[in-house]
């Protein structure tokens, strides 16, 4: 029956099913007890489910009532198992069709005869009974119409019915019908599409880790966040002032929008460097085009991330991995050097002053300095043990200095100390020692025309303070920020390791440092250690 129903048309569609319940023994005259039907609970929870789509279908049948008022029209809802959720219309209406039974929860099948609803969900298109073409007497003087409502994927997700008076029916009922059943679904998918915009608006545009730009397929600006803004530092801070301009006037960003826009390719993963500060900023940039339904280029997204930090990271592990070397290489130098050196100022000890060698003071001592160079790499190589104890700065300076004097007589270098206050400090002698014979050669160095070293002792803030300050040729910014950086340095005979073992000492000793320079002026070396 099913294969010759299919190739009928809707009349004999009818008259079949008519035939077919007229073969089962049902009577005509008698309306039967609607049996299945939703439980309380089971109705609310598809109430639930088809809220969204009912809050829309009221929205239109509201419109429709009341442009025919006075006509009795009842307008229903059913799911796709054909169970009733929703009537709307006449009162008096209501309450005729309430009388058969036909209430909410209750579900149009076989029990209900030949109609509009039945058909239509068995059909999955639009279906009319009218009068006498309802199997049940009690329906005879009704005009049902119903038309399916379909998801986004095109299945059917139940029906929307007209059901009037047969002496109201109209051929353009059905029809009007299918326009209201087709706004529905379209306005349906219009909540969908703009809740999946405003959810896509939330992650891109309120997204306070990266900034986000959007254009049109011509570059205007059509939206952005204030973390772009804040990025590429847009005068004023409101975005309303940049909607609708070109985004290639962003001088930072422009390059790779002209180029989706040139060839509607993407630019993903971009790093960008801002000099414009003091400080240099990074930014990884993805420049995305964007199509419409119809394949067309429509927009432009562009995702700004501050990747600043990152830098800086890979920075210190580059660097930590310079720190590696150099104490490898220490170890190494360790071994090589220390163990000859120390035969050779062994064996010239044994000899003495006495033995007639010429300029042994000079070759004692300048043993000895290859001595303390090998002991610089020896600090780098292993961990040191630190025997912190209470001394006194002024003491521990004077020591260095009286070390020193001679090598800053030679090179016309004065050296004045000045005490304004002084405390107790808890420090290794000899590390701190070490600190102030690296930072003072390198003043020397930095006079090679002779010059003045002023070094300043002062206590405040907790801190015992020493300020070295030299009238040489200091320097420029870029030399200052790599100060301490193993293997960084100007000097011809230079290693770059002094101020990287200055950097190591003071940091143990939980103390500061800081170092300022000018080209030409000179440079100060101010460190704090901590009182005891």
């Amino acid at each position: 029956m099913d294969k010759e129903i299919d190739q009928m048309d809707d009349q004999q569609i009818i008259a079949a099913f008519n035939a077919h319940y007229g073969q089962r023994g049902l009577d005509p005259a008698k309306f039967p007890v609607l049996s299945k039907r939703y439980t309380t609970e089971e109705l609310e929870e598809r109430l639930s489910f088809y809220k969204e789509y009912i809050d829309i279908i009221l929205f239109f049948v509201n419109k429709f009532l009341s442009t025919i008022q006075g006509t009795p029209i009842l307008v229903t809802v059913t799911d796709q198992w054909g169970y009733l959720l929703e009537c709307y219309g006449e009162p008096m209406f209501l309450e005729a069709i309430a009388e058969l039974g036909i209430i909410k929860g209750v579900r149009y099948n076989e029990e209900t005869g030949t109609g509009s609803v039945p058909l239509c969900l068995r059909f999955k298109r639009p279906f009319q009974t009218l009068g006498e073409e309802h199997f049940f007497e009690a329906l005879h003087g009704m005009a049902c119409y119903s038309a399916p409502f379909h998801r986004e994927d095109g299945a059917v997700l139940g029906t929307l019915s007209l059901m009037t008076g047969v002496d109201s029916a109209h051929p353009h009922l059905l029809t009007l019908l299918c326009t209201m059943v087709d706004s529905v679904e379209r306005e349906m998918l219009l909540r969908r599409n703009n809740a999946h915009l405003h959810t896509l608006n939330q992650v891109l545009l309120e997204a306070n880790y990266q900034g986000v730009v959007v254009t049109d397929a011509v570059g205007r600006i059509i939206d952005m966040n204030d973390q772009y803004l804040r990025m590429l530092r847009l005068d004023g801070g409101d975005k309303h002032l940049y909607l609708g301009t070109p985004v290639l006037e962003h001088r930072l960003v422009s390059p790779y929008f002209e180029r989706v826009l040139a060839r509607q390719e993407e630019c993903i993963g971009v790093e960008l460097q801002d000099t414009r500060m003091d400080a240099d900023n990074y930014y990884m940039l993805d420049v995305l085009p964007v199509f419409d339904m119809g394949g067309s280029f429509c927009r432009i997204i562009g995702t700004l991330r501050d990747i600043t930090e990152m830098k800086r990271t890979e920075e210190v592990l580059r660097n930590t991995e310079k720190l590696v070397f150099a104490g490898q290489l220490a170890v190494g130098i360790a071994h090589e050097i220390r163990n000859p050196l120390t035969t050779v100022k062994g064996l010239i000890q044994l000899a003495g002053p006495t033995s007639g060698l010429r300029h042994y003071d000079l070759i004692m001592s300048e043993l000895d300095r290859m001595n303390l160079i090998v002991g610089e790499f020896l600090i780098l190589g292993k961990p040191q043990e630190i025997r912190f104890r209470e001394d006194w700065c002024m003491t521990i300076l004077q020591e260095v200095l009286s070390l020193i004097e001679i090598e800053a007589a030679k090179n016309n270098v004065r050296i004045r100390c000045t005490c304004i206050r002084e405390e107790k400090i808890s420090c290794d002698r000899n590390q701190i020692k070490q600190v102030f014979l690296n930072i003072l050669k390198n003043a020397i160095q930095a006079l090679p025309g002779g010059g003045r070293i002023d070094i300043v002792l002062e206590a405040d803030g907790g801190y015992q303070r020493i300020r070295f300050m030299d009238n040489g040729i200091g320097m420029p910014e870029e030399v200052l920020e790599r100060i301490g950086e193993p293997f960084h340095t100007t000097k011809l005979e230079g290693y770059g390791l002094g101020m990287m073992i200055v950097k190591k000492i003071i940091a143990s000793h939980r103390g500061i440092l800081n170092i300022t320079s000018e080209p030409g002026k000179g440079t100060t070396v101010e460190m704090g250690l901590p009182i005891g």
